[in-house]
C-alpha cells in the first residue's frame, strides 16, 4: 500500500498533536513527518505513544529554517502540509510581538514557498476566528472583514492572507481554516480550560479577566481535527472554511462549569484586571462547512466532562510542565533530525 506523506508543523502542541493522533489512529494510508520547535509548548510526550511508529517521523526544528525545510521537502516529498505551527498566546503577544511576527508571518512565507518551488496536493493553512475581532452582535462568515485587535490575532490574519496569496498569484493549492476555541486533552495547561482544570485541582485561584461575561465558541479539538481531515479531502483549494463548535459560552458560565465538575467552591474565582484590547466576543458562522457535509460531533457539556477527567487521570502529565521539569527531560531526549531515523 503507497503511504502518503503528510508534512505536519507545530505536531508536538495541543492541536496538532490532537490531529496526528487521529490521523496515525484512522487514516492507515497517510505517515506523518512532524516539524515542530519545541517551545514552552510544544511537549514530546504528547505523542509518545507513537515513538517507533512506522508511520511516524519527528524532525525538531523551526519552519523559519530554509534549509531544514528544503531538506524535508525533497527527501519526504510531501502530499499535504498542515501548518499548525504558531505562537499562540495573546498575553505572551502582548508583551513581545517579535516572536509572533516571525513565526506566523515569516515561517508561514517559507514553508509557502518550498510548497510552491517541490508541488504538493493540498496545503491547509491553521488560522483562527481571532483574525476577524470581536463580533458584537450576529457570526462572522468567511467573508467578514478582518479586524485582528491583538499582535497575536493580526500574526494569524497576515499569515492567513500570505496563504491565500499563493493561491491566487501562484495557483497554489492553498486552503485556509478559522477555527473557534478548542478545548480538550493534552492543552497546554495557559489557556482558560487547563488552567482552571489544573489551578482547581491545586485549590489555587482561578483568575477571571474583568467581569469574566466574555463569550466564546467552543470545539472540541477532536471535532476539530476531524474537520482538517474532512477538509482536506473534500474541500475546495482557494477557500476558506471556518470551524465552529456551535458552542457559545461566557467565560464566567464555563468557569462555574469546572468548578461544579470538581465540586470546588465558587470563592476559588479571582477577578483580576482585564488584559489591554480583550474581544469580548468571538462567533462564527460555519454554515459554508455544514453544507460540506461535515458538523461537530461533540456535546460541549459532555466533552468538558471528559477533559476535566483527563486532566484528573494525566495529573503527571500536567504536574510536570507547571513546574517546568519537562523541559529538561525534552532537552536529553528529544534532539533528533530527520536523518538521524534513517
Amino acid at each position: 500500500m503507497n503511504v502518503k506523506t503528510y508534512l505536519v508543523t507545530g505536531g508536538l502542541g495541543f492541536i496538532g498533536s490532537n490531529f496526528i493522533r487521529h490521523i496515525l489512529t484512522h487514516q492507515s494510508h497517510i505517515g506523518i513527518v512532524n516539524l515542530d520547535k519545541m517551545t514552552y509548548a510544544g511537549n514530546p510526550v504528547n505523542l509518545k505513544e507513537f515513538e517507533g511508529h512506522e508511520r511516524y517521523r519527528f524532525v525538531k526544528g523551526d519552519i523559519c529554517d530554509r534549509d531544514l525545510v528544503d531538506d524535508i521537502f525533497s527527501r519526504q516529498k510531501p502530499a499535504v502540509v498542515v501548518n499548525f505551527a504558531a505562537e499562540s498566546h495573546v498575553d505572551r503577544s502582548i508583551e513581545d510581538a517579535a516572536g509572533f511576527i516571525k513565526t506566523d508571518i515569516e515561517g508561514v512565507w517559507n514553508l509557502l514557498e518550498k510548497s510552491r518551488t517541490y508541488g504538493l496536493e493540498k496545503f491547509i493553512q491553521i488560522s483562527t476566528d481571532e483574525v476577524y475581532g470581536a463580533i458584537t452582535e450576529g457570526a462572522a462568515d468567511e467573508n467578514y472583514p478582518l479586524k485582528p485587535s491583538n499582535p497575536y490575532s493580526a500574526s494569524k490574519a497576515g499569515g492567513d492572507r500570505l496563504a491565500f496569496s499563493y493561491f491566487v498569484t501562484y495557483g497554489m493549492p492553498v486552503i485556509v481554516t478559522r477555527a473557534s476555541n478548542n478545548y480538550g486533552p493534552f492543552q497546554y495547561p495557559e489557556k482558560l480550560i487547563p488552567l482552571f482544570i489544573t489551578n482547581a485541582l491545586e485549590d489555587r485561584k482561578l483568575p477571571v479577566y474583568g467581569d469574566g461575561r466574555q463569550r466564546r465558541d467552543w470545539l472540541h479539538v477532536v471535532d476539530h481535527c476531524e474537520a482538517i481531515q474532512y477538509i482536506i479531502e473534500k474541500g475546495a483549494e482557494g477557500e476558506t472554511y471556518n470551524i465552529a463548535g456551535n458552542c457559545e459560552k461566557v467565560n464566567l458560565d464555563v468557569t462555574e462549569m469546572i468548578l461544579d465538575i470538581l465540586k470546588k467552591p465558587k470563592d476559588l474565582i479571582s477577578y483580576v484586571k482585564d488584559r489591554p484590547g480583550h474581544d469580548r466576543r468571538y462567533s462564527l458562522d460555519a454554515n459554508k462547512l455544514f453544507a460540506l457535509g461535515w458538523k461537530p460531533g461533540r456535546n460541549f457539556e459532555e466533552g468538558l466532562r471528559e477533559t476535566v477527567e483527563w486532566y484528573v487521570k494525566n495529573d503527571r502529565w500536567w504536574r510536570k510542565i507547571k513546574s517546568g521539569e519537562f523541559r529538561e527531560y525534552y532537552k536529553k531526549h528529544y534532539s533528533w533530525r530527520l536523518e538521524d531515523k534513517e
